[in-house]
């Protein structure tokens, strides 16, 4: 079942079920260029849910003007995370989540991972409920069955899996840069959007601008946790700032636009902010359903990533304490069906008080997606520096271990670290408060990365010197 990838001969990859999941893909099966990863970004940000995130400085009370910079801020600095990870792809050819089993241990990675699995589901139940009403636009049908159809559609594509996802991101990136940049110019074109924004009244609020910077880094920031699955098919030679740019800049441009859109949308009409969808797709006139079906598809990328995430997260679960290092298609088809099953449910459930429910797990994935990231990206820049065992992070009797405990303190402290900064619609803390926003990202970011290269990184460090000094000793002189 495992063979190499099948190619056709011009070479390209033959559109097949993938057959692997959670192992290291050999070299003789790495294929592609850095070039797909700007599409396959691009694409999963330019769609409406990421749109929403531009109207909050609007609706908050923000001038459009501060809620433009706002969002630059938010995003130039979030998709810098982002990129991070998505350069350890190639170079180690596994999922993100199995190499956290170099910081946390084969198992002890079980925590962050359990986290990350939740976090995903959540975001496609998420994405069910915004994209109801454009679901229903396209063809009539009842609430549920509109949530239940979006599902059945992120299911077959993340089971297919990796190679159709590429394709399906690089189709909608032409797609979706058609609808959204010809939204642009009938706004442009449109005499009332003109007097509307010329007459806005609104002004500059700390509270207001801080939440933007927040939540525009937290939607980058979230991609982290599974940027290099997306990656990791890419041949080694490829070189890590290429890795790096290609899907900084798909990121960055792809979620930078459509927030800036959203941003404008909101100052001219509030229904973009809970009907995002119908919303775009009523100014195209008669074109409106085609509009609509490009914007469900659009989202809908994004919702396959998140799908797909969950279900590598959660077999890197069970693999790592089962010592596997494949996963059979019934057992992927099994484990897809039944997270697509739950956040299906948990979107049905939710649907009619949506509006807290986004902004929490929004607020919810810096707490503890966040502190992971951090944690991971200081142990492969800065303290092993890219050297990894992979053999290893497959079995708990290697040099991970089974679980390490110095680095599970070090993430339980930089969860710990955003309690006095959390802003949910259940429990706002005194700084969120005094504020006026949640800026948790910052001391999510900086407490567990400094806390661990301390414990971690100026012990290697020395360890690296005196490894020098040693080899220096011994040449002739």
């Amino acid at each position: 079942m495992h063979a190499r990838v099948t190619v056709n001969p011009e070479g390209d990859p033959v559109m097949d079920v993938e057959n692997r999941s959670i192992e290291f893909i050999p070299h003789g099966e790495r294929y592609g260029t850095p070039k797909r990863l700007f599409t396959i970004w691009f694409s999963a940000n330019m769609q409406v849910t990421a749109l929403v995130v531009g109207t909050l400085g609007i609706v908050a009370g923000m001038s459009l003007a501060w809620t433009l910079v706002a969002l630059v801020v938010g995003n130039v600095i979030g998709t810098i995370f982002m990129a991070a990870h998505s350069a350890q792809g190639p170079h180690l050819g596994i999922p993100q989540m199995i190499q956290s089993r170099a910081q946390f241990g084969v198992y002890g990675a079980a925590l962050p991972l359990v986290i990350v699995t939740l976090a995903y589901v959540l975001f496609v139940a998420a994405d069910g409920v915004v994209m109801r009403e454009s679901i229903k636009s396209i063809y009539p049908m009842s609430d549920n069955a509109a949530i239940i159809v979006f599902g059945a559609l992120t299911f077959v594509i993340s089971y297919i899996g990796y190679e159709l996802i590429h394709r399906f991101g690089a189709t909608m990136t032409v797609l979706s840069i058609l609808v959204f940049a010809a939204t642009a110019l009938i706004l442009v074109f449109s005499p009332h959007v003109h007097v509307t924004l010329q007459t806005a009244k609104h002004g500059f609020s700390v509270g207001a601008f801080n939440l933007v910077v927040a939540q525009a880094a937290s939607w980058t920031l979230g991609f982290g946790p599974y940027v290099a699955d997306y990656s990791r098919y890419l041949p080694d030679s490829v070189r890590t700032r290429d890795t790096f740019w290609y899907t900084y800049l798909g990121g960055l441009l792809g979620s930078l636009a459509v927030m800036v859109l959203g941003a404008v949308l909101a100052t001219v009409s509030t229904s973009v902010v809970n009907d995002p969808g119908t919303a775009i797709a009523a100014l195209f006139g008669g074109w409106a359903r085609p509009a609509l079906i490009v914007i469900v598809l659009g989202v809908l990328v994004f919702n396959v990533l998140s799908l797909y995430s969950a279900y590598m997260s959660s077999v890197t679960i069970f693999s790592g304490f089962r010592s596997m290092t494949r996963i059979r298609r019934s057992t992927k088809f099994g484990v897809l069906f039944l997270l697509f099953a739950v956040s299906t449910w948990i979107a049905i459930a939710t649907q009619y008080h949506f509006s807290d429910y986004f902004a929490d797990i929004l607020n919810a994935q810096i707490y503890v997606l966040v502190p992971w990231s951090s944690i991971n990206l200081v142990d492969y820049y800065l303290v092993r520096r890219g050297a990894y065992s992979v053999k290893d992070m497959y079995d708990a009797r290697g040099q991970y271990g089974t679980f390490n405990y110095k680095t599970i303190a070090i993430y339980c402290a930089g969860f710990a670290s955003t309690l006095p900064f959390m802003d949910l619609s259940f429990y706002h803390s005194y700084f969120a408060k005094l504020i006026g926003a949640d800026v948790s990202w910052i001391p999510s970011l900086l407490v567990p990365g400094v806390l661990y290269y301390v414990t971690f990184g100026l012990r290697a460090r020395t360890a690296r010197n005196v490894v020098a000094v040693e080899h220096d000793a011994m040449q002739p002189h």
